[in-house]
């Protein structure tokens, strides 16, 4: 394990962390602090899977960068950038929606969203970098693709549908 096994996981870094700050110069700032951390903290790592804990590392110091900087605050449709053109026009605005409606969702499901389906990481990955266990895992992907097809569909699911029980 070597300088280019970290740098061959920076595309990823990259893509994980435009999507949890939705802005291109604090993602870049956040991969150069991950890497900046990983690499101080060499010695505390344990051969296994180098991008789990690569992830790890970036998600705590979002965690703690949040909370020092108050609610992330994440842009409106307005204010996205331009996708690049796809084949098709009707896929840039899918993209769009799609970004927008993950935009939307919390915080803690919008982040198992990406890491599961966009990353591509196990459940246990996930659970581990995110210092969660493997039901809540598996529970906030559940409700977060459930919001995502809701939102996606156009029906705003703000109110959970829940009964009132006497």
């Amino acid at each position: 394990m070597g300088r280019q096994d970290i740098v061959a996981e920076i595309p990823r870094l990259r893509r994980y962390a435009r999507a949890l700050t939705g802005d291109a110069a604090r993602a870049d700032d956040l991969v150069q602090d991950t890497l900046e951390r990983a690499l101080g903290k060499w010695a505390l790592w344990r051969p296994g899977n180098l991008r789990a804990w690569l992830f790890s590392i970036m998600h705590n110091l979002f965690v703690n960068q949040a909370r020092r900087a108050g609610a992330v605050d994440y842009p409106g449709d307005e204010a996205l950038p331009e996708l690049p053109m796809r084949a098709s026009q009707a896929d840039a605005i899918e993209l769009r929606d799609l970004a927008g409606c993950l935009a939307r969702l919390p915080a803690e499901q919008r982040e198992v969203l990406l890491l599961v389906g966009l990353e591509d990481l196990s459940y246990e990955d996930t659970a581990k970098i995110l210092g969660l266990p493997l039901g809540t895992v598996m529970s906030r992907l559940s409700r977060g693709r459930q919001r995502l097809r809701s939102l996606l569909s156009g029906a705003d699911a703000a109110e959970p549908h829940l009964k009132a029980v006497k």
